[in-house]
């Protein structure tokens, strides 16, 4: 994925978007965020990696893409880069692809969501996602976990300013 390799890019100053993402304050563990960067500088999106307590390793990945980001170009079969993302922080090189989607309706609060599930040939890899009112793809990708209908009542807009660097 050449779009993730640093040329001579600033790094961005952090979104100009709110994240949607599970509040750190409500994960039982360890987290990480990365910045996808243009090579003007601005953002193409943000992820946030949960990792479990005491080393155990990544469980899930949030990635928030806006409109033009090229991490969501994806080629039939490939995974979503969330996925790709989660493969790589578990250090799992087995090949693995997208075997279907299934478009299912949820409630996040008062409002009705479009949720495509991404079946995966790794079976231990649950991925869904949905798209925002402003544009921004949302992806959850999580390792030997369902993803259920208690997890999206846990997702709030976190803030852009939580990502600004600088």
């Amino acid at each position: 994925m050449s779009f993730l390799r640093r040329r001579s890019a600033a790094t961005p100053a952090g979104p100009d978007f709110d994240v949607l993402a599970m509040d750190p304050g409500d994960w039982p563990g360890n987290l990480g965020a990365g910045l996808l960067p243009a090579p003007d500088g601005s953002c193409q999106g943000v992820f946030l990696r949960y990792d479990l307590f005491g080393g155990r390793g990544p469980a899930m990945i949030i990635g928030n893409l806006p409109e033009g980001s090229p991490a969501r170009e994806t080629e039939e079969g490939q995974v979503p880069f969330e996925v790709a993302q989660l493969l790589l922080a578990l250090e799992n090189d087995e090949p693995v692809e997208v075997t279907g989607t299934e478009d299912m309706p949820v409630m996040q609060g008062d409002n009705l969501l479009i949720v495509r599930r991404v079946k995966l040939s790794e079976s231990r890899i649950s991925c869904v996602q949905f798209d925002r009112s402003d544009g921004v793809l949302v992806t959850i990708a999580s390792w030997d976990r369902p993803i259920t209908d208690d997890l999206y009542t846990l997702l709030k807009p976190l803030p852009a300013e939580l990502f600004q660097q600088g």
